[in-house]
């Protein structure tokens, strides 16, 4: 038998061709139920707090970063990742079928029941992925070569993200053209639609069974591992410090749309456009980002994105007018991009094979405690002292993540 990368060799052409159709796929679904534009303007027919509102990209993302490191275990012990894969992300896909319900149900009962009802979707959904996130990842750093990750991750993301745009502007056309409650049905039941497309191509994935990799026979005690590779690894803990302080650097993009609708008095329309340009710059972002990452490093992009971080809240700050957020939307999209699909990159290269799922769990669920919080906060601050305060705040935030990144991550390539 070939030796698991000859193997992942032969199928890396086929394997990048069916990825790429699961990313176009969930990128239509991702744009007509984007957690940063359209599912906030829809619980905002439900209720004005910022806190609660900022609490939606929360749950998504800690329902991404609490399971993996409790799944770690689980994963490192897989001769092959894809079973698990298939399971876990019908959890992530399913839920929408569920906001177009809530979306149908909310004239009629109203947003006491409704608004709770959309809350445990969302939970659903975020832990559902956070559940897919460990084997996914493991399985994709076993099929495709190190050479190539950030540019597969790039491309990957890049061709979501073309998605994502085209898809977030017909929402917008949609929202505005239809009423509710058929405008946010449609627009949850299309998401559905297409994520069940994007689950049979990532269905097609040919993994090879690894027969290489050692598994005692007897479940290791992985807390005991985990706090290991703490102690060992000093480049991995201030790479989990960066993390977590990023977390309150970004506070304040989850409240951009928001701001727009009630500062500038945004239409559906415009907030497709600005999910657009979000979304047209992670594009390019994500391909030239990926491209120089394999070749400069890793940690010179996360830099990048962390100075996009504080232009992108001080823009938001200083904003005039509703064009002005063109601008917030585009340096946001470059943030974005080197937070998740970089910094998936690199945390991909930390530890062995068998260690790395207990790296990708540490690297997300320690975090996962900032990224509830930070929000909570930015929405308090926010409601306490206006949007524009929390901007600041998370632009002094971008700069203080910015000088962490200068001075004390390092690559792990090169510890």
């Amino acid at each position: 038998m070939l030796p698991i990368e000859q193997q992942s060799r032969k199928f890396l052409k086929y394997n990048v061709l069916v990825s790429m159709a699961d990313a176009a796929f969930f990128g239509i679904g991702w744009g007509f139920g984007s957690f940063g534009t359209i599912i906030p303007l829809f619980f905002a027919q439900m209720t004005d707090s910022a806190i609660l509102i900022g609490l939606i990209p929360a749950i998504h993302a800690v329902g991404w970063q609490i399971p993996q490191l409790f799944t770690a275990g689980w994963v490192a012990r897989m001769r092959k990742y894809k079973p698990a894969v298939m399971l876990m992300t019908i959890h992530e896909r399913i839920p929408y079928l569920g906001l177009a319900l809530a979306a149908w149900m909310l004239p009629v009962f109203g947003a006491k029941i409704v608004l709770p009802f959309a809350f445990f979707l969302l939970i659903w959904q975020g832990i559902g992925s956070g559940f897919t996130a460990n084997p996914w990842q493991s399985m994709i750093a076993k099929i495709i070569p190190p050479d190539s990750r950030g540019t597969f991750f790039g491309a990957q993301a890049a061709i979501a993200n073309v998605l994502i745009s085209f898809s977030a502007v017909g929402a917008g056309y949609l929202l505005d053209l239809l009423n509710s409650p058929l405008d946010f049905v449609l627009c949850f039941l299309i998401t559905s639609a297409a994520m069940g497309i994007s689950y049979f191509f990532l269905s097609l994935t040919r993994e090879p069974v690894d027969t290489e990799k050692v598994i005692p026979e007897e479940t290791t005690n992985f807390w005991s591992g985990a706090r290991s590779i703490l102690r060992k690894d000093a480049g991995f803990r201030w790479f989990l410090v960066f993390r977590v302080v990023y977390q309150f650097a970004t506070m304040g993009f989850a409240f951009y749309i928001v701001y727009g609708l009630r500062a500038f008095n945004m239409d559906a329309v415009t907030a497709g456009y600005l999910t657009a340009a979000l979304t047209v710059s992670q594009t390019i972002a994500n391909v030239g980002m990926g491209w120089l990452a394999d070749r400069l490093g890793h940690r010179s992009m996360l830099i990048a994105g962390a100075v996009a971080v504080a232009l992108s809240s001080f823009a938001a700050w200083a904003a005039p007018s509703i064009n002005w957020l063109y601008l917030v939307f585009v340096l946001a999209g470059l943030a974005n991009v080197s937070y998740w699909t970089i910094g998936m990159a690199m945390t991909v290269q930390y530890g062995t094979e068998a260690e790395r799922p207990i790296y990708i769990g540490l690297s997300n669920t320690l975090i996962a405690p900032a990224t509830i919080f930070a929000p909570l906060l930015g929405g308090w601050i926010a409601d306490l002292a206006g949007y524009q305060t929390t901007f600041m705040l998370s632009a002094i935030g971008g700069v203080l993540t910015t000088i962490l990144l200068v001075f004390l991550v390092k690559a792990p390539e090169k510890l």
